[in-house]
C-alpha cells in the first residue's frame, strides 16, 4: 500500500475546517521512496493522482467529494495527457478547476495539484 508523501516544508498536508478539507499541493513524490516515479510527465501526473487518492482515503473521502482543484503544469503542451489521466480518476461530475503553466515547481516537478474536499457532500 502506498504512503502519503510528507510535506517538504513548514505546512500541513491538509487541514479540515468543518466539512471542508483544504489539501496542499501534491507533487509526484512516491511516499514510500521519497522520489519521483520518473521524469516523464505521464508517470508524474499518475503519481500525483495516486497521492490525492491516498489523502482522500485517509480522511474517509473519495474523488466525488472533491469540489475544486488548482493545477500547476510546467508545460501546457502536456495538457492533453494531463486531462486524460486526471479525468480518469473522477466519475461523471468533475470538480471546478483552474490550471496554470508555471515557470518552476518544487523539486523540479512537472505537475502539482492542490484541492478542496467537501466531506459533507
Amino acid at each position: 500500500m502506498g504512503k502519503i508523501p510528507a510535506a517538504i516544508g513548514p505546512y500541513s498536508v491538509y487541514r479540515e475546517v468543518g466539512d471542508l478539507v483544504f489539501v496542499s499541493g501534491q507533487l509526484p513524490v512516491d511516499g514510500n521512496t521519497g522520489e519521483f516515479p520518473s521524469s516523464e510527465f505521464e508517470s508524474q501526473i499518475k503519481q500525483v493522482m495516486e497521492n490525492m487518492k491516498l489523502v482522500l482515503e485517509e480522511m474517509g473521502a473519495n474523488f466525488d467529494q472533491v469540489v475544486k482543484t488548482t493545477c500547476f503544469l510546467k508545460d501546457l503542451n502536456d495538457f492533453g495527457v494531463f486531462n486524460e489521466v486526471y479525468g480518469s480518476y473522477f466519475g461523471t461530475e468533475f470538480p471546478a478547476r483552474s490550471a496554470f503553466q508555471v515557470a518552476k515547481l518544487p523539486k523540479d516537478a512537472l505537475v502539482e495539484i492542490e484541492f478542496i474536499v467537501n466531506k459533507g457532500a
